[in-house]
């Protein structure tokens, strides 16, 4: 029986933001994981320990990663299909703004200017964010 449930049994098990859509979404999450990823950033170009910044590579990877699961909560869950409508650019936003988390971006950067690009990407999201929840 063992054997069967191993073979039959599920291989994935999957996670959601919420089970129960509670309607509590906010880009300042975002936002605050990519302040973090651009400050260790700047204190990696200004530490030569290299034990201190093989640490801060690993933080600032995990960061970058929360950014992007944020975002992509944002992107998937919050914003429907009439936001897209009065904002035809947001799809291209969110879709540079995880990039520019992602491994071409702040992830894969130990340069600041990675991570300036990343929250001045995620401030644009802010601002129709809140426009959206005005009307």
């Amino acid at each position: 029986m063992r054997l069967l449930s191993r073979i039959f049994g599920p291989r994935l098990e999957a996670t959601a933001h919420c089970d129960l859509p509670c309607g509590v979404y906010d880009p300042a999450q975002a936002r605050i994981e990519a302040e973090s990823v651009k400050a260790i950033q700047e204190k990696y170009q200004s530490n030569e320990d290299p034990v201190f910044r093989q640490r801060a590579v690993m933080i600032k990877e995990e960061r970058a990663q929360l950014v992007k699961h944020h975002l992509w909560v944002l992107w998937t869950d919050y914003f429907k299909a009439p936001h897209f409508e009065k904002y035809p650019q947001l799809h291209d936003l969110f879709n540079r703004a995880t990039k520019a988390a992602g491994a071409t971006g702040s992830k894969g950067s130990m340069d600041p200017a990675t991570g300036q690009e990343l929250l001045d990407l995620i401030a644009e999201i802010d601002k129709i964010f809140w426009e959206t929840k005005q009307g």
